[in-house]
């Protein structure tokens, strides 16, 4: 079993509101040295795949299909596996 962390932002192209929002308060917070700031999502999912390049594509499609709006967006993730209960953590 795997436990996929997947990071996904907006393409540098394309303007970020949430960000710009973020950025404002942090700079009325006196944060004066924030140059700008860009807004994502974190999502975690654990799939039961047995061998790493399965739960590889599996999550990559999971991204495009679903999870990332391929247009807008692009994505990034890490594979961690999960020892059984009583193993170790690679």
């Amino acid at each position: 079993m795997f436990l996929a962390k997947i990071f996904i932002s907006l393409k540098p192209t394309v303007n970020d509101p949430q960000g710009l929002t973020v950025l404002a308060g942090l700079k009325d917070l006196s944060f004066k040295t924030v140059d700008s700031v860009r807004v994502g999502k974190y999502i975690e999912v654990k799939v039961t795949d047995r061998h790493v390049h399965q739960a590889m594509e599996r999550v990559d499609e999971m991204c495009r299909q679903l999870l990332a709006n391929p247009v807008i967006e692009e994505y990034r993730f890490e594979l961690e596996e999960l020892g059984q209960p009583g193993g170790h953590h690679h």
